[in-house]
């Protein structure tokens, strides 16, 4: 039998309601993982040639072909975890970060060496891998969090990995909140604009890690990005 934090049972009147985060649910939707996927491809595709790696629609293809394979399988709601269906998600992740790491390692070659040839090109570019940066990061973190949305629904881990301020309230006014895409995708832009958690705290060390990288490669976009932009500045 499933308790409250303070170990009481639900069937007794005086306890509170277990949150949702903490039981089985109807899963989460399929599709705003999905837009954030759409965005990132789109995004990979706007970049200078000179900017990718393996030609310019190679890797974004493969990633239609991964995302398409998950649509098609889980088109709606997200409500069990699936071993098969979670290796293609982080397969499709990591090859997102991939080609977004690679084009921020080539954009930094080209501000050290000097071949960007305009400071509105460069800001946009750079903005370009900055906000493909947060979405991918904001991907990771639904994917990884507790075993991800599929476990989630079924309430199979109890231990979270980010602690949403919802999580600590004790009054019971948020016990049909559960974490989904989009506070994931809110915990990546904080983190990449402040370089810090802000009002979500990581729990875990995988969660402390990857935060670390995010902010890491946010700091490194920001400085170096707009310190050459700035000298090209008319």
């Amino acid at each position: 039998m499933t308790s409250d934090p303070a170990g009481a049972s639900p069937g007794d009147p005086a306890a509170p309601p277990v949150p949702a985060w903490r039981r089985q649910t109807q899963g989460e939707q399929r599709w705003p993982a999905s837009v954030a996927v759409v965005l990132v491809i789109v995004l990979q595709l706007t970049l200078p040639g000179e900017l990718t790696t393996a030609g310019h629609f190679v890797l974004p293809a493969v990633e239609v072909v991964l995302a398409t394979v998950l649509v098609s399988a889980n088109p709606l709601r997200i409500t069990r975890r699936r071993p098969f269906l979670r290796a293609v998600s982080l397969a499709l992740i990591g090859v997102a970060s991939l080609v977004n790491g690679w084009s921020l390692v080539l954009l930094v070659r080209a501000v050290l060496d000097g071949s960007i040839g305009s400071a509105q090109e460069l800001l946009l570019t750079g903005g370009n891998i900055w906000i493909t940066n947060i979405v991918i990061f904001a991907l990771w973190y639904w994917e990884l969090d507790r075993g991800g949305p599929g476990s989630r629904a079924t309430g199979e881990d109890p231990d979270p990995d980010f602690l949403f301020p919802q999580m600590a309230d004790t009054t019971g006014a948020f016990h049909h909140w559960e974490p989904e895409f989009v506070d994931y995708a809110y915990v990546s832009f904080t983190n990449a604009s402040a370089f810090s958690p802000t009002d979500t705290m990581p729990l875990s060390r995988w969660a402390k890690m990857a935060m670390m990288l995010q902010a890491s490669v946010s700091l490194l976009t920001a400085v170096l990005i707009v310190a050459r932009a700035v000298n090209l500045l008319p």
